[in-house]
């Protein structure tokens, strides 16, 4: 039984990826079940965080993010075995229950989606007006034909949009009450990389754009605020939480019920490509490393 793992040059940062024929699950203890895997979505590896957390061994195992015809889950970051795989051994506290056999590709999808789509999708459902970005001219044509409709979208992939300003007209002059980014630059414009340059806001143009009360959202790991910056904030009353991806997860077996309850009804609606079988995993999961799919690619069974 094959499984795609993923290899790690010593001399340097080169990562490949190969299939490799795995021994015999281990025999199943309590808590624990055989799961067949019927769909295996495919995200991008954060080696950095391993190597920081010590998790880093020659061969690691791809696909976390799995449904099965039964049972559904995601696997632990400290698997020791590929959710790119016929078969797995999953403790039960990563699984919840699923009613739809056609929704293993959507399920599989969604168990690590924080950010874009489904954000903005949560948030209509939970009555909010939206404002988003868009990196790119089919982004901004994306997300202009969503329904219900963005409030705005401001397209950055010019270098030219100010978010603070384009925000802060939308709602009056009184800010936002969320901000959740994809990212933020720290420095002036001569220390940034030209791709962060261009499609990502200022740490200073998220502090203006905050609302009283606001709350901002982070995925930039390395986030630093002067002491005007944190000023401001206090004098806001907002805060700040940081997303980590790998770490936040949907293990919490509420949290799968609420997103398989949402994807039944309709407010979940995973934007993906065409399912690819598994012998085009090792190709595509290139790509995702990369980062340079568009959109979540889910291997199927």
């Amino acid at each position: 039984m094959k499984g795609l793992y993923f290899q790690k040059s010593s001399t340097n940062e080169e990562i490949t990826f190969v299939f490799q024929e795995r021994e015999n699950l281990p025999v199943i203890e309590d808590n624990y079940v055989k799961l067949q895997v019927k769909a295996c979505a495919l995200s991008q590896i954060n080696t950095k965080l391993l190597a920081e957390m010590k998790m880093e061994k020659e061969f690691f195992p791809v696909g976390r993010e799995i449904a099965g015809i039964v049972l559904d889950g995601i696997l632990p970051l400290d698997s020791e075995g590929p959710g790119l795989c016929e078969v797995v051994r999953v403790h039960e506290h990563y699984l919840g229950t699923c009613q739809s056999f056609a929704a293993h590709v959507s399920l599989a999808s969604l168990m690590c989606v924080a950010l874009g789509m489904i954000a903005i999708q949560l948030a209509h459902h939970r009555g909010a007006k939206v404002i988003s970005t868009a990196g790119s001219l089919e982004d901004k044509q994306c997300l202009e034909r969503l329904r219900p409709s963005i409030a705005r979208v401001i397209d950055v992939s010019n270098g030219k949009a100010h978010v603070a300003e384009s925000c802060l007209e939308e709602t009056g002059g009184l800010g936002v009450d969320i901000v959740l980014d994809a990212g933020v630059r720290l420095y002036s414009k001569d220390d940034e990389p030209a791709v962060k340059l261009q499609l990502l806001p200022h740490k200073h143009d998220i502090i203006t754009l905050l609302g009283v009360g606001g709350h901002w959202v982070t995925t930039e790991e390395n986030l630093q605020l002067d002491p005007p910056d944190s000023h401001c904030l206090f004098l806001k009353g907002a805060t700040v939480a940081f997303l980590n991806d790998e770490v936040w997860n949907l293990s919490n077996l509420r949290i799968l019920k609420d997103v398989m309850e949402k994807l039944s009804t309709g407010v979940f609606r995973p934007q993906l490509d065409e399912p690819i079988p598994l012998y085009e995993a090792k190709v595509s999961m290139e790509v995702v490393q990369k980062n340079q799919g568009r959109k979540k690619q889910v291997v199927q069974f």
